[in-house]
């Protein structure tokens, strides 16, 4: 559907950094390319359908380093916690987490907690996310914008009526592992993708069933129900970057983001410019380093192709090139994760320091000081597994 024309620009979207042009029109997910995947015939292929069967071993390995049999033992032992999930559903035509939210798993308690303070309501969620082991938690109000016009019926992948009852949108912010992310792009790197997808099925149920015991509707959604990026920079915990990632203060672009849609009341965090923005103005190292060049030069500007939403002024990707790699590789790339000059260990003082001089006006100065330090470099997997083993 179109959206009101006349719909202003709110005051948070301008800090969030959210351009919204006079021809947006929510997303349908049944255009996502994963999705298209099953049902458009220019996505699917031979290399797409192995694609999605390696994930279960139905496709032999690709034999070289990184693409071995051990290599895909681990990604896909990795997803198996978020797969045992998705598999739920299906009768009905929903994967949950992927083309449908998450299902209760408890009821709504029938008497409510009363919340007669809801900054320390949101105090108290943040503390039982982290408890569950989500590294950031931030909290804004539920945007119809960012839901799906309507939702995927796997069973024949028609659109679906995707119904959403929520004030506010809990996001959870979860870490991939920064060794194995070196090693992209290879199947042992996929795993630190599924072992986030497996920790953010756990924790995005566990803190939505604490809040449906305190009385209040909680529904845990991953990839499905609605756009997550739009409500992380909503939510204050980043800021969007060339390479289609929230770049964090805390751990660069290394994060999975979940979402709890949910009637408690809360109090809602703010959005933040830290400066990342100015720096991929000048920067363009992800859309180099990509092999089947599926990323953006230019400015940010409206538009894209069938899977991105219409009318949102921003970077965006071809997806149907990036995608396109993946079946080839049979697992994920996120070689531009790899590169972007903010995917450091924060919890260093150096990259803290050049964090602050990233965000200043030498932001060329850090960015020159990050390509002598060789830190983008590919790890060999051997080199992994060779550390692990020791």
């Amino acid at each position: 559907m179109n959206w009101p024309a006349n719909t202003p620009q709110s005051p948070d979207d301008v800090a969030a950094g959210i351009v919204v042009a006079e021809d947006f029109e929510r997303f349908e997910q049944r255009n996502d390319v994963f999705t298209r995947a099953f049902w458009d015939e220019r996505i699917r292929s031979k290399q797409t359908d192995e694609f999605f069967n390696s994930y279960r071993m139905e496709a032999a390995p690709r034999r070289g380093e990184g693409f071995n049999q051990r290599d895909f033992a681990l990604r896909n032992a990795s997803w198996l916690i978020s797969d045992i999930i998705s598999d739920r559903g299906g009768d009905e035509g929903k994967r949950e987490g992927f083309q449908a939210s998450i299902g209760h798993d408890t009821p709504v308690a029938p008497d409510q907690v009363e919340v007669d303070d809801p900054a320390a309501q949101s105090a108290e969620i943040k503390r039982i996310a982290k408890f569950f082991g989500a590294e950031l938690c931030g909290i804004t109000a539920y945007d119809q914008r960012w839901t799906y016009a309507t939702r995927v019926d796997t069973r024949d992948m028609s659109a679906a009526p995707n119904d959403v009852e929520a004030t506010s949108v809990i996001v959870l912010g979860h870490q991939m592992d920064a060794d194995l992310t070196q090693t992209y792009p290879s199947a042992l790197a996929g795993a630190a993708t599924g072992r986030e997808y497996s920790h953010e099925a756990s924790i995005v149920m566990q803190v939505a069933a604490y809040i449906r015991n305190l009385g209040y509707e909680a529904t845990a959604s991953m990839n499905d129900t609605g756009l997550v990026i739009p409500y992380a920079l909503q939510a204050g915990l980043g800021e969007y970057a060339r390479n289609q990632l929230v770049i964090t203060p805390e751990f660069g672009p290394r994060l999975r983001f979940s979402k709890i849609y949910t009637t408690i009341p809360l109090q809602h965090d703010t959005p933040k410019k830290y400066g990342v923005a100015e720096v991929c103005n000048i920067c363009t190292r992800c859309a180099d380093a990509c092999p089947v060049k599926a990323l953006p030069f230019d400015a940010p500007k409206a538009g894209g192709n069938q899977s991105s939403i219409k009318g949102v002024v921003k970077w965006t990707s071809d997806a149907e090139k990036c995608f396109g790699y993946w079946a080839k590789l049979a697992s994920d790339c996120a070689i531009c994760m790899r590169v972007c000059p903010f995917n450091r260990d924060y919890s260093k003082a150096s990259n803290r320091w050049w964090l602050k001089l990233a965000l200043s006006p030498f932001r060329k100065l850090a960015l020159w000081l990050d390509d002598k330090s060789e830190r983008a470099k590919r790890k060999k997997p051997r080199d992994w597994w060779a550390g692990e083993t020791k």
